[in-house]
């Protein structure tokens, strides 16, 4: 038996985790995470047989990292199969435009966990009254793009990737999942900005604590709108 091919991160160029996932026929398809620049390595056609189903193995492995180091994306991102620059492409669904990184050689594509929501129509726009609430009760987020901090007091958008601030849909997302886990077959109701701000608020104290229990520095005023979403939908979930 041949030994696995290693993935090294086309970002920080550390190993990547190989996770399988459910293939859409029959059988899984093995994906290379990493955690740290909160990206996917799809070689090539294999975001084409990802089944649905292995979208909830997606959420949950968020949920669990959710604390991890993140460290900003390098310039330029290499494939790992070939060593040549990514090209950086972008392409349209129903929720919107959402960017990766592809492989001129065709071996595969790099895409974070932030756009492959939004490829999935999980992740959408803020409305002008979400992000007016928002201001009310926090100061900093993070960009779902580059995972960059954004003042949302002054800013609609990142400084960095121009990326605008974007929320994770949690009525399109249970809907989607409807079909795979008995408890998001409840009718969701629309999410409510104060609710989702307490949730930040909530979990970035837990994060401090942590924090300062490791000796770590704090970053108590700034939320993640798609991590702190995703992990408010999987609680949910698992009721």
């Amino acid at each position: 038996m041949s030994n696995p091919v290693i993935t090294s991160c086309p970002s920080c160029r550390a190993p990547m985790s190989a996770h399988r996932f459910m293939r859409k026929l029959n059988g899984d398809v093995t994906l290379d995470l990493c955690f740290a620049c909160q990206g996917i390595w799809f070689d090539e056609y294999e975001s084409l047989q990802l089944a649905p189903a292995g979208v909830i193995d997606l959420f949950k492995l968020i949920h669990e990292h959710r604390d991890d180091q993140r460290l900003p994306l390098a310039s330029p991102l290499r494939c790992p199969r070939c060593n040549e620059r990514l090209i950086q492409s972008q392409d349209r669904v129903k929720s919107g435009l959402f960017n990766y990184l592809r492989c001129g050689q065709q071996d595969g594509r790099f895409i974070t966990f932030a756009q492959f929501m939004i490829e999935k129509g999980f992740v959408r726009q803020l409305t002008g009254a979400e992000l007016d609430e928002l201001k009310l009760r926090i100061g900093t987020v993070r960009c779902t793009g580059c995972g960059a901090p954004v003042d949302i007091r002054k800013d609609s958008a990142c400084t960095h990737c121009r990326a605008p601030i974007a929320i994770l849909d949690t009525q399109a997302a249970e809907a989607a999942l409807a079909g795979y886990q008995q408890a998001a077959t409840k009718q969701a109701a629309p999410p409510e900005p104060a609710l989702l701000a307490e949730a930040i608020l909530f979990r970035e104290r837990e994060r401090s604590q942590r924090q300062r229990e490791r000796g770590h520095g704090l970053n108590a005023d700034i939320g993640d709108l798609l991590q702190d979403g995703v992990a408010m939908l999987w609680d949910r979930l698992r009721r």
